[in-house]
């Protein structure tokens, strides 16, 4: 049917349009991207934020208008089905040269899909596989312009070429003090290798754009030495004096894996071919899939493709069925999971109980502006659908009637699309990353310690959850987020053990809050009531009483009361909510403490006077 003769002018003229959408698209994302490396360096911290806000919304409005204009020179809609066949066949041509096909393709199937009815959402009119290989792409003069830069020096010129390596990215921000940083480097790198000697091969690799996020910038690359590649990244931030510091080197997939977490906001990276940059990515973290690094880049569209391709192939071979999550069922989301299937899938309910004022217009906002704000690696970003089919025989029946309870609004069992199969359709889903519910985490702790009090691994992990707690919260402060409803079943440990918010549809930010002391009672009747006697504004916070809440168990409680007592205490939030209102940008560092090159020097200080 495809291999009809392309002979449509019309055909030939949406195709134009097409890619003429998408190349507007990616030239404006990628100039917003390259400005952040001015921002860097004017340490113009509030525009960047608000540039990793607005850049979000740049495909969505280019898709608008791309899809506005196919209706209004072309009728698009109306057109018969054979345009729309060459129109794609067309558009494959375009792209056989591109440097961004697989975007290019996405942006396709945006622009179609706004446009036709679901029932041509088919091979034939989308790309449901990608067309174009993305394999060795190649800048058009690699002199100028290439993915990644190598350097090649000998035992005796490693320190040089790092220096070398740095001051290729050009920034033009003076260093504090720039042999001593690239010295720690140096000093650190040494003991990354099996062998001390050095191989034929050995070579350090970057990548050619600085990451930056926040208020740092990213070297990111490897060293290669025989059968060994030691992935690093270098975060390069401004100092107390203006200047700019070397701050650590990060070494390792599993400190690259959490500089790249899911749970932190999109890097701004300036790529002529962003497939290169993934693939160059991949080889450092092979464990991370291609999803999350198009996500990671700021190229949610394409992680978004990438994720639901994955996920077909995976609903394709397996066998297990979908269920309702294990743990406490929330007030306001319906949460299902595929136990095979790494990720959860959270439905808004169509009625909540009385104690949650909200609408779903609100809860959909909540979670927009997490989308758009800094996660500081507390948050987990989420992926959002429209009008997804799953086959009805991989539902659990007990599931279905869950959906048909609480959220019947959402959900529509037929054979839309006339095959004879039925599906389940969801009008709108929050598919998430899985995480261990932290109250799960830290109630198999306590099963454990009631057994065996002395219990070392148990008792570390009740440790470190309570403590990664109360830093996830310190983090989201820090980020101007007052998470709202703070209890355990609301947070979750990582693969990293990390700990990260999830539940969003009560979160403000700390700027929004009042926070304010519990009064003291006025007369006895007052003291001894079992209601709140004082008034409570919307926005209304007394840090004091989260205790009750959050701290029945005395083993938690004594955790707690060590690292974070401060939590408890208003004039922790009072302190961090002025500063923010001041203008003041905390810093968050994706990294221990420990790995700061100026936290070694003063610990090495410190012994050294003792």
């Amino acid at each position: 049917m495809l291999l009809q003769k392309l002979d449509s002018p019309l055909a030939l003229d949406i195709a134009k349009a097409m890619i003429d959408g998408f190349n507007r698209h990616y030239r404006l994302f990628r100039t917003e991207s390259a400005r952040a490396k001015h921002r860097f360096e004017t340490a113009d911290w509030h525009g960047q934020q608000r540039a990793q806000r607005e850049r979000i919304e740049f495909y969505d409005l280019r898709v608008r208008e791309c899809s506005n204009r196919l209706e209004r020179e072309f009728k698009a809609a109306a057109q018969p089905m054979e345009v729309w066949q060459q129109a794609k066949l067309l558009y494959i041509g375009m792209l056989v040269d591109h440097r961004q096909p697989e975007l290019a393709e996405t942006f396709f199937n945006s622009a179609t899909t706004k446009i036709l009815h679901r029932s041509y959402f088919q091979n034939d009119f989308i790309f449901v596989r990608p067309a174009i290989s993305t394999e060795y792409i190649e800048n058009e003069d690699p002199a100028k312009s290439s993915t990644y830069r190598a350097y090649y020096p000998r035992r005796d010129t490693i320190l040089e070429e790092l220096r070398r390596m740095v001051r290729d990215f050009a920034l033009h921000v003076e260093f504090e003090d720039f042999d001593r940083d690239t010295l720690c480097v140096y000093e650190a790198l040494q003991g990354l290798f099996d062998h001390v000697h050095l191989r034929a091969n050995f070579q350090i690799q970057v990548l050619s754009s600085l990451f930056y996020r926040n208020k740092g910038a990213y070297v990111v690359g490897k060293v290669i030495n025989g059968f060994q590649e030691v992935p690093f990244a270098l975060p390069i931030l401004h100092s107390t004096s203006g200047k700019l510091v070397i701050d650590a080197l990060l070494d390792g997939e599993d400190e690259l894996l959490i500089l790249f977490s899911f749970a932190r906001a999109y890097f701004m990276v300036d790529m002529e071919i962003p497939s290169a940059y993934v693939q160059f990515l991949r080889s450092m973290m092979p464990r991370k899939p291609r999803a999350e690094f198009y996500n990671a880049l700021g190229l949610a569209k394409q992680g978004k493709t990438l994720f639901y391709r994955d996920f077909l192939f995976h609903e394709h071979h397996s066998t297990d069925k979908f269920r309702i999550a294990p743990g406490i069922k929330g007030m306001v989301m319906l949460v299902f999971d595929l136990p095979s299937f790494p990720f959860v899938f959270k439905v808004i309910k169509d009625f909540y109980p009385p104690q949650k004022d909200t609408t779903r217009e609100q809860i959909r906002g909540k979670y927009l502006l997490v989308k758009q704000h800094d996660r500081v690696g507390r948050m987990a970003d989420t992926l959002e659908f429209s009008e997804v089919a799953f086959p009805r025989e991989r539902f659990e029946d007990e599931l279905i009637a869950e959906i048909e309870k609480f959220a019947p609004s959402q959900l529509e069992i037929s054979d839309r699309d006339g095959d004879g199969e039925t599906e389940v359709i969801l009008k709108h889903v929050y598919i998430e990353r899985r995480m261990i519910p932290l109250n799960i985490y830290l109630q198999e702790a306590f099963d454990v310690l009631q057994k065996d009090p002395a219990n070392e691994r148990a008792t570390q992990q009740l440790n470190r959850a309570v403590l990664e707690y109360g830093n996830a919260i310190k983090d989201l402060v820090a980020a101007n987020i007052f998470p709202g409803d703070m209890l355990w079943k609301n947070f979750g440990i990582t693969r990293h053990g990390k700990v990260v918010f999830y539940d969003y549809d009560e979160i403000e930010y700390i700027t929004d809050c009042n926070f304010r002391r519990v009064p003291q009672p006025r007369n006895e009747e007052e003291e001894m009531s079992g209601e709140i006697w004082y008034s409570v504004g919307p926005k209304d916070v007394f840090p004091e009483t989260f205790g009750p809440f959050l701290l029945g168990n005395h083993l938690v409680r004594d955790v707690f009361m060590k690292h974070h007592a401060d939590l408890l205490d208003v004039a922790f939030w009072q302190t961090h909510k002025e500063r923010i209102q001041q203008g003041h940008v905390y810093d968050v560092f994706p990294y221990e403490q420990e790995k700061r090159f100026r936290q070694q020097r003063t610990d090495a200080r410190m012994a050294s006077s003792i």
